[in-house]
């Protein structure tokens, strides 16, 4: 939910669905060869790097694959260290991002089991108020420029 709301406020449209199917075009600028690298990065072979390196490299230049590397590397360390002390995901978090993370198949990796479950009450306030986050992050996102 919060991803989407993110695009939508950039007056982007993603498929999010991307995120578990690789060879899947999000929407994002580059999006196959971004995940493909980021892949590569995170459990490729050194072959594979190279191979998802360069056609970053073809596509979207040198820049993007050192922007594309540094985010690798930073999202790395922070998963890192949240699995290794068992951080939970912030309570709102958890509420609002109930239907995105059934709808990628978040909760079936490890770390999940670290996040209480939501329960039916919080789950409906968490859907009756998505509506008006939108709004409020778009006007956020604007104002940050």
């Amino acid at each position: 939910m919060l991803l989407r709301v993110s695009s939508e406020s950039q007056s982007q449209s993603v498929d999010l669905s991307a995120i578990r199917d690789s060879d899947k075009d999000s929407g994002v600028p580059h999006s196959v060869a971004l995940t493909t690298f980021a892949e590569a990065a995170v459990r490729g072979s050194e072959d594979e790097l190279q191979r998802a390196r360069a056609a970053l490299e073809a596509q979207a230049g040198a820049r993007a694959v050192a922007e594309a590397a540094a985010v690798v590397g930073n999202f790395e360390r922070m998963v890192r260290i949240a699995d290794g002390t068992g951080i939970p995901l912030d309570r709102p978090v958890a509420v609002f991002s109930v239907d995105m993370r059934q709808e990628l198949g978040l909760d079936a990796f490890g770390a999940a089991a670290n996040t209480p479950p939501v329960n039916g009450a919080l789950r409906l306030i968490g859907r009756l108020v998505q509506p008006l986050i939108r709004p409020i992050m778009s006007r956020y996102a604007k104002g940050s420029d």
